[in-house]
């Protein structure tokens, strides 16, 4: 089995750990170490697994070990990832044995994590570090930039083009041939009906940019 450990001991810390627990129930494939956390004391227990200490201890282990990062937020996300050096370091993608899988897992990048009931269709692109949470749905020819992070019930019609590091908000919907930019945050329940622009807040049906952000 595959060595792992997680980052992020919070709410979908716990969420990555059952989903771990429940692709070994279906073929056992990952060890689970423990957790990986700056805000929990080490040592302290986690939804039956240990903290091991803090995130920057993984620059010195020195056997090779697998990490899956369970970080919502896409720009927290990439700042762990910057500074994550050490080469004994890999990230495997996580897939839930219920997802409707229409691609090669080939076609899905590096620390990517795949919930339950999320549903995958044709011709689709998925980059680093995405998150898919709990029944999401993505149509034919998406592409879906790294560190992406849509939350439960989110669903994305095809050929949908998102940039990097894009949050979907619960329940966020994106009409089909709809760009998204770079560093874009969707508030929950948004509807996406035209491009939106990067580095903003859209919220509301239709979405509408309500806050824009430095590049």
């Amino acid at each position: 089995m595959e060595d792992v450990v997680i980052i992020g001991a919070g709410g979908f810390g716990r969420e990555v750990k059952m989903l771990i627990d429940q692709i070994n129930a279906k073929s056992l494939k990952f060890n689970l170490l423990g957790f990986y956390e700056d805000s929990v004391q080490e040592g302290s227990d986690v939804f039956g697994s240990k903290v091991l200490g803090s995130i920057d201890k993984l620059n010195y282990i020195t056997e090779p070990i697998s990490v899956c990062i369970a970080i919502g937020a896409p720009k927290i996300k990439k700042q762990i990832i910057e500074k994550l050096t050490n080469p004994m370091l890999s990230f495997p993608r996580l897939i839930h044995p219920s997802v409707a899988l229409g691609i090669a897992v080939e076609e899905i990048g590096k620390g990517t994590i795949i919930c339950a009931g999320t549903i995958i269709t044709v011709n689709i692109s998925i980059g680093e570090f995405v998150i898919l949470n709990l029944g999401c749905t993505v149509g034919h020819d998406t592409v879906i930039g790294n560190y992406c992070a849509f939350m439960p019930q989110s669903n994305i019609a095809g050929e949908v083009v998102l940039g990097e590091a894009v949050y979907g908000g619960m329940g966020v919907g994106i009409i089909n041939q709809v760009t998204v930019g770079n560093n874009v945050t969707l508030g929950a329940g948004s509807v996406v009906v035209k491009n939106i622009p990067a580095n903003c807040l859209a919220v509301g049906i239709p979405a509408k940019v309500i806050k824009e952000y430095e590049g």
